[in-house]
Formats: structure tokens, sequence, C-alpha cells
């Protein structure tokens, strides 16, 4: 704790140095403003070069345009589902057996059970993705990108089952016990099988995916979720007292708590996140059906605009394709599936049986996706929030339509969201903090340093602008891509062979019950 307090203590006297030499007094009405927007007009430029490289678009035609990285996304899941022959759908109840331990060996390897790597995983994935990541998809590509986003859900169940299963199959278990895996180990040992040339390409492209992965937790699995726990709160205390804290101090006290719970490691994340996740998860889809259930005749017209504005786009900048793509982006940012990070929590789990744990990662995207966003999007279109076009500000304008049926309920969000917003960071600096020591070697240095500059983006995404934060965080968690599914799309031959044989040993009892 004591270096915590020392990496806030010198970055607040760097900003305040900085703002204390160059702002004019006559100018500026508060310190800590002035800190607030440096940070933002300093990050700003690099934010948007790297939104234009990461998210090159391809035309179309009819002068419509999608980044590329869609595409590989959405090809890319089409291709798993057919591959492994719609395990989205005919291994979902095989799922929820796993989960429950039916399979489960106690004696097997590893550090977190099932559930707990599904609750880990899900708390990097349920959050602020669905609360204001869905508002901002449908403030900017109206009801109709609901539909597009339960699509790219149940074609990501595909997605993630593949890159699960490589994770827990290629991993390393060290001496002491202690589980790395992810894309960067079946990217690189799981090539390398396939001869030299091959092998080079995957020791690349694991290099390619751990620099973006360390760079996804500063921004989507950090500066977003912060940023916009931020906004949910001082929108609260501004209502409440008249009054709030600063960006900046509001990341501070955040980096503190998220500090206390990634010394402790995965098992120390595990048991955060099997408490937090459930929890939260349950409250917030509680209230969301008590206020679809007050408005239970407008349902069926409700289905009828999300239906309709998918395939007609009306009054949606770039029509048909804009829908879409706001309905794909906003969709693949909030379950990740294709990006990769997930396997990183999976391949911690207790088991011997890879397929088994793809098989329990199949739910994430359901649950993430089809479920809590497609709430989110249902309150917001029945309470007809959607129809302001100033309300483009993400969790607020979710909290807006929550407020305006359940009274007060703005509280209970905030605390939901800043929870969320809690339960990602950590998780993600899981993510990111397997993908640093895969390029610079584990031990104290490796870990100390990372932890530090992860405390730090905390820091500063509470301090940056909503639009400049998405810029960062989108492009970031979307690089992981390229060759995360290049990979997944090379060992796909593999995974279905070995996902027919757990079936068949299953059904042959093989596999023993244990419950």
């Amino acid at each position: 704790m004591k270096l915590i307090y020392c990496l806030a203590f010198l970055f607040l006297s760097a900003t305040t140095m900085l703002t204390a030499q160059d702002a004019d007094p006559a100018t500026a009405t508060t310190t800590e403003v002035t800190i607030d927007q440096r940070i933002d007009e300093a990050l700003a430029p690099y934010a948007r070069f790297v939104e234009d490289k990461i998210f090159f678009k391809v035309p179309i035609g009819g002068g419509h345009e999608i980044p590329f990285v869609l595409i590989w996304l959405i090809a890319g899941a089409v291709f798993f589902t057919i591959r492994m022959g719609f395990i989205n759908l005919r291994g979902f109840g095989l799922a929820i057996q796993v989960v429950r331990g039916v399979f489960t060996n106690p004696k097997d390897k590893g550090e977190v059970s099932h559930f707990q790597a599904l609750a880990t995983a899900l708390s990097a994935t349920v959050g602020l993705g669905n609360i204001g990541g869905v508002a901002i998809a449908i403030a900017v590509g109206g009801p109709g990108a609901t539909f597009w986003m339960i699509v790219a859900g149940l074609l990501g169940m595909s997605s993630k089952f593949v890159e699960c299963t490589l994770g827990v199959k290629y991993r390393e278990v060290d001496e002491h016990g202690v589980v790395s895996g992810g894309p960067m180990y079946y990217l690189s040992r799981g090539l390398a099988k396939h001869g030299k040339v091959v092998g080079g390409v995957g020791a690349v492209l694991a290099f390619i995916f751990s620099f973006a992965c360390v760079m996804g937790s500063f921004g989507g699995g950090n500066m977003f979720q912060v940023n916009q726990a931020y906004a949910q709160f001082s929108n609260m205390s501004t209502n409440l007292v008249g009054w709030t804290i600063d960006g900046w101090i509001f990341g501070v006290i955040m980096a503190g708590a998220v500090a206390i719970v990634i010394l402790g490691g995965i098992r120390s994340i595990a048991k955060a996140t099997e408490k937090i996740v459930p929890f939260m998860c349950g409250v917030y889809v509680l209230a969301a059906l008590v206020i679809i259930g007050m408005h239970i005749p407008d349902i069926p017209g409700v289905f009828g605009q999300i239906f309709s504005g998918a395939f007609t786009g009306e009054g949606i900048a770039g029509g048909f394709m804009g829908v879409l793509i706001q309905g794909f982006r906003r969709a693949a940012f909030s379950n990740e599936a294709g990006i990769g990070s997930a396997s990183i929590a999976h391949s911690a789990v207790k088991t011997e049986e890879p397929v088994s744990e793809g098989i329990v990662a199949l739910l994430e995207p359901f649950i993430d996706t089809v479920v809590v966003c497609t709430m989110t999007a249902l309150v917001i279109i029945i309470t007809n929030n959607h129809l302001d076009s100033t309300a483009a500000d993400g969790v607020l304008l979710t909290s807006r339509a929550f407020d305006s049926v359940i009274g007060g309920f703005d509280i209970v969000l905030s605390v939901a969201v800043i929870l969320f917003a809690f339960s990602t960071m950590i998780s993600w600096s899981y993510y990111g903090l397997k993908a640093w020591t895969f390029m610079f070697g584990a031990g104290r240095v490796a870990d100390l340093s990372y932890k530090l500059l992860f405390l730090t983006f905390v820091v500063l995404g509470a301090a940056m602008s909503l639009g400049e934060v998405i810029r960062i965080s989108d492009s970031m968690i979307f690089l992981m891509a390229f060759p995360n599914i290049l990979g997944l799309l090379f060992l796909s031959g593999e995974i279905r062979k070995d996902l027919r044989s757990y079936i068949s040993r299953i059904r042959s009892g093989e596999i023993p019950r244990f419950k």
C-alpha cells in the first residue's frame, strides 16, 4: 500500500505543478478542473490516431463503409459456429451441468473452479459495456442496434468456446501451481507444432496479442470502466448534495481499492468476483424486469421498433449498415468474443479436459449480451429515453431510463456501476499482467511495474472525457482480435476433434459424473 500512496502522491504532485506553472488564474476556476482538462487535451490526439489505424474501413458498396475488424470478428464467429456444429446452441445444457460441477474432478490441476473462472471472465465483460455501451449503441444506432447485438452475442458463443478451449489446452503450470494461459500461449505453442515457419509466425502473433492485451487492459478494461463509474457517481452526488469531487480524485480512490485486490493474484480476484458479479447482475436484471413488467402492453411495440429498425435504419446515420455496425461494435466490446481475453481467466480452471471449459465459456456472451444487454436496451426503449437527441452520454442515459420508472434507482445504479467497473478492472488487470509477464518474464519487478502502470491509468481514465476514452478503449480491445482469430482459424480443426471426443466420452460414461 505504501507504493500505491507513493504513486498517487507523485501523480498528484506532477499534475499540480503543471497547473500551478501554466494555468491562467483569470480563466481557471479550480486547480482540479484544469488538471482534468489538461489530461484530456494531452491524450486526445493519440486517441484519435490509434482509432484511425485500428478501425480502418472497407467500402462495401452503396456509399457504405464498415471497419474491417468487425468483418473479421463476424466472419470468424460464423465460421466457428458452422465448424463446431452449432455448439452455441447444442452445448448450452451441457454448459450448465459443467458449471454445476457435474463432471468436475476435485483432484484436477488448476487454481479456480469452473464457476469462479466463469465469474472472473464475466466480471470483465458484464459491466459498463452492458450499461453505458448499450446506451451509446441505441443513441447512435437506434433501437435496431439491439437486434444486431443479440445476433452478435449468439454467434460470439462459438468464438468464445474455441478460444477458451485452446486457452486451457496450451496453458502452462509452474512448480508452485500458478497457471498462465491465453492466446499468447496457444499462438506460440499451438502453432509451433506445425513447423518452424508457422511457429515463427505464431511467435510474432503472440507478441502482437500480448502488446494489444496490455494496452487493452489500460483502455477498455480500465479507463472506460472508471470513466463511466465516475460519470454516474458525479451525477448522483450532484443531485444529492449539489456538488461532486473531480475525476482525478475519484480515480485515486478507485486505484487504491483496486490495488488491495489485485495484489492478491487470481485467487483473490476470483473470490471477489464470484460474490460481486452474481449479486449485482441479479439486482440489475431484477430492476430491469420490474420496469419491463410495468410496461407489458408496450412490449410488442418495442420489439417492433427493434426488428424494423434493424433492417431499415430509418433516421439513423448510415441507415441499415449504420445500425448493424453499431450493434456489432458495441456487442463485441461488451462480450469480447473473438478478442481472446476471457481465455486467460478460463485457463486457470481446475480441469484436465480443455473442452469442458470451452463449453462453460460459451455461456458468457449469452449472459452478457443476449440477457443483460437486451434488458438494458428494452428499458431504454420502453421508457422512450432513446428519443432524447442530447442523451448520447453512455451510462447517464441508462440511469435516466431506470430512474424515470423507479424513483431513486440512480443511487442503486451508481453503486452497481461502481462495483461493475471495479470487478471489470480487477479482472482485466489479471489479463494484462499475464500478457506483460509473457513479454517480459515473470518476477516481482515485472509484476509490480505492471500493476503500478495499471493503477496510474485508473486515475487518467477518470479524468478524461468519454469520447476520448471510447476511442482508446475500442481501439486497443479490437486490436487483440487480429492475431487471436487468425490463430483460432488455424487451430480450429484440432478443437473440432477434441469436441467430438469429449462429447463421445460423456455419452459413453468414460468421463464420470461427480455430482
